[in-house]
């Protein structure tokens, strides 16, 4: 694709991240962040994108006749899915921008919503139900099997992250809130989609622009649509930041549960910071592990991960 289509896909997929129109200003201000790191990566002006996108300089129609071929029409569709769906099930509202957007796009009605419905699945893949524990008693936790089990859950989520399908990256995120789910639960707290979300929230991790970024920088790498094996040797794509998040999020996850959930928010915000800086040095230490794991993932086997298959 040259820069004309990218500029195209990422205007559209701006445009999704602010479809419902209910998004707060910290989600508002992680997309500005995301699209103000990833300018480096290409010469596409994505803070200027944001600019226009928010003063409603540019919209679906423009964008959409800017895209020269199918392929890059079915990405923008696919990412804009992405964005919509990466917070949780599709509002009316993105429900009705999706829509219109697989019709500028031309794209078979059929085939469109085949995938849309897979992202839902996705997106509303529910967290294991669990009982509280009964009054008075502490559960025992197995620091070692928790502590494994982050790192099995970075690993998968950075094989993710090299895949070229847009499902997997969309994927990411449900398994970071089973993470947290399975780390509070050690804890004696059996946390439901909501208490994982606002959790994210305020360690600083915003969903919509987590998505965002991740399948940013797969399309301007030029690794987003291509053959499976073609593109796993292109470590310069990935940032490592799926490996990373999903494992500070699931170590500060660790502080906050044993600590009985005492810490503040501007601490638990400090808490992740640090572990991120930590787990971007272990990057390389897991960089095999991250590669064989993405030999062995496709979109089936991703889409049984998520439902803890």
């Amino acid at each position: 694709m040259n820069t004309e289509d990218t500029r195209a896909i990422l205007t559209i997929s701006l445009l999704a991240a602010f479809a419902d129109g209910r998004k707060h200003e910290r989600e508002h201000e992680q997309v500005r962040r995301i699209a103000e790191g990833l300018a480096q990566d290409a010469a596409v002006g994505l803070p200027q994108l944001v600019q226009d996108v928010l003063l409603k300089r540019v919209d679906v129609a423009g964008a959409a006749a800017a895209l020269g071929s199918a392929e890059a029409r079915q990405l923008a569709y696919e990412m804009a899915v992405g964005v919509c769906d990466a917070d949780g099930a599709q509002s009316a509202a993105e429900r009705a921008f999706l829509a219109d957007l697989a019709q500028r796009l031309q794209l078979d009605g059929a085939e469109a919503s085949a995938y849309s419905a897979q992202a839902e699945t996705l997106a509303e893949a529910a967290l294991p139900v669990a009982a509280a524990p009964a009054a008075g008693t502490k559960p025992v936790v197995d620091e070692a099997e928790l502590d494994r089990a982050i790192v099995n859950a970075a690993v998968v989520n950075g094989a993710l992250e090299l895949l070229p399908e847009s499902l997997s990256t969309l994927a990411i995120i449900p398994l970071q809130m089973k993470l947290v789910h399975r780390v509070g639960l050690a804890y004696g707290y059996p946390l439901d989609s909501g208490h994982v979300k606002d959790f994210l929230a305020t360690a600083g991790v915003g969903l919509t622009s987590q998505y965002l970024e991740q399948a940013g920088r797969k399309l301007l790498g030029g690794l987003l649509g291509k053959g499976l094996f073609g593109g796993l040797g292109k470590q310069a794509v990935s940032s490592g930041l799926a490996f990373a998040t999903t494992w500070a999020l699931g170590h500060v996850a660790k502080r906050y549960y044993a600590g009985g959930r005492t810490l503040s928010a501007e601490m638990l915000r400090q808490s992740y910071t640090d572990l991120l800086q930590q787990a971007r040095g272990l990057q390389a230490q897991y960089g095999p592990q991250i590669q064989q794991q993405a030999r062995t993932l496709d979109t089936t086997k991703v889409m049984a991960l998520v439902r803890g298959r």
